[in-house]
């Protein structure tokens, strides 16, 4: 297995798939009339944040079009070994600003960027570049800022200085404020092909064998941090074993449930992200198979479980049971609540679609 901090976008030289989009932000470069704030979103997993470091770079080196920072290589050595480069791997640049979530007081990180942790971008900023060149903030999601944050954001979008780039990153950007949407340039992110996520796999996770990796290009629904994570947790066994306790519906067999969602619903968050995202695909495979939708296998026997689903309840029920789970886990995860718990809820609630038909 490669470097499990491969995808750390601050220290990651590799990009895939995002061509587009980095002619999009050097074209705005070269031309002289650079947008000072960028929304860039889509959906996890695709590179957003990966792109925004990769431009921070870009400019922060001195934003010389020759520099090669852009493109095939030698991009990836540039971005690896430049001077800054190396400053923004260690999160030492004096020009660069990343605001994400952070711990707080009770030693946990937070569910979501707080006015603390925003309240001086302004004075940032302003200050006179260290380098001597440009100051560049990323908000890695910009998704996550409580309405005071976001406030707080709006007021630096609203009186921006020269030479000040701002990069926000959004898996949602329906739920930011209207204004902080008006205020940024837009660039959206697709879904990347499965022959890039596989390229992306294969860099990042080369042992993968062929049978896993096939499975997995399938859950991963064109993203490469998806792809690794499931890599990283076995989602491919994951997977196989909610079609197994599937296998069975109507009838659940409960202690099996329970094992899974003990499994998942602990721990440091990664699994309980693996465990609803299969969960909530399987939900949405069920839903697309009722409306006569044709989808490739992730694995042999998937199709008949989920056809088996499709055809035991009303579609209607589904698309409940789809949007009632996918708020279950939201909440899990924006107010801390037992993860297990609501895993194990999910998973009974199939027996209540079969009985309400």
């Amino acid at each position: 297995m490669s470097d499990p901090q491969a995808l750390e976008p601050r220290a990651n030289p590799w990009l895939f798939g995002l061509e587009a989009a980095e002619r999009a932000l050097l074209g705005a470069w070269r031309s002289g009339r650079m947008p000072h704030a960028w929304l860039l979103t889509g959906p996890r997993g695709v590179g957003k944040a990966t792109l925004a470091h990769r431009f921070a770079r870009f400019v922060l080196a001195g934003g010389d079009g020759d520099l090669g920072l852009f493109g095939a290589p030698p991009a990836e050595d540039l971005q690896r070994e430049s001077p800054a480069a190396r400053q923004i791997a260690a999160g030492g640049h004096p020009d660069l600003r990343v605001v994400t979530r952070t711990v707080g007081d009770t030693g946990r990180l937070r569910q979501e960027i707080v006015i603390g942790d925003v309240r001086d971008l302004g004075h940032f900023l302003h200050l006179t570049p260290a380098a001597g060149g440009w100051r560049v903030a990323i908000v890695d999601p910009a998704d996550d800022l409580n309405r005071n944050a976001a406030n707080a954001l709006l007021k630096v979008l609203e009186e921006p200085p020269d030479k000040a780039l701002l990069l926000l990153t959004s898996h949602s950007p329906g739920r930011l404020l209207p204004t902080i949407r008006s205020r940024c340039r837009r660039l959206a992110l697709e879904p990347l092909p499965v022959g890039t996520v596989a390229e992306g796999l294969r860099r990042l996770r080369p042992d993968l064998d062929p049978e896993t990796l096939a499975t997995l290009l399938q859950l991963a629904e064109g993203s490469i941090g998806r792809a690794v994570a499931l890599a990283d947790l076995d989602g491919a066994a994951a997977h196989r074993d909610l079609l197994e306790l599937f296998g069975g519906w109507p009838s659940l067999d409960l202690p099996r449930a329970m094992a899974w969602a003990d499994r998942f619903g602990k721990g440091d968050g990664d699994g309980f992200t693996l465990a609803r995202e299969l969960l909530s695909g399987l939900l949405a495979r069920v839903v697309a198979v009722g409306a006569g939708r044709a989808l490739p296998e992730a694995m042999p026997g998937e199709l008949a479980v989920t056809r088996r689903l499709a055809e035991g309840a009303r579609l209607d029920r589904w698309v409940g049971l789809w949007e009632k789970t996918n708020d279950l886990f939201a909440r899990a995860e924006g107010l801390d609540l037992d993860r297990r718990h609501a895993l194990l809820s999910s998973l009974l609630a199939f027996e209540t679609v079969a009985s309400e038909g």
